[in-house]
């Protein structure tokens, strides 16, 4: 299931959770402190790749490209995940962010 279906399934049958946990997140995002919108981005793109959370990070790193991020940066992101988080870590995210390249970037 894509992610988007995926969402918008739980949207359907539970829209009160999801406008409930929309809301916590938008308020942590938005009004959580001085972070610009790049480095917030940035950093969830970083934390679910830590995680090794596949679908979280595809939807960050969109939104990190939506915020103004270059593929530069995100890259970077996922490489501070190997001091911390370790090499096979880092290099699973790798894979994800090539693939997402494939997607926005076709030849």
């Amino acid at each position: 299931m894509k992610i988007r279906e995926n969402l918008d399934a739980l949207i359907a049958k539970h829209p009160e959770i999801y406008e409930a946990y929309s809301q916590f997140g938008k308020a942590i995002h938005d009004q959580g402190g001085p972070l610009d919108e790049k480095t917030r981005w940035l950093i969830k793109v970083a934390v679910s790749a830590t995680r090794g959370l596949a679908k979280a990070q595809l939807t960050h790193m969109n939104k990190a490209r939506e915020a103004g991020c270059s593929s530069e940066e995100i890259e970077h992101a996922i490489l501070l995940v190997a001091p911390t988080a370790g090499f096979p870590r880092m290099m699973e995210a790798m894979e994800r962010f090539r693939d997402f390249l494939r997607d926005v970037e076709p030849s």
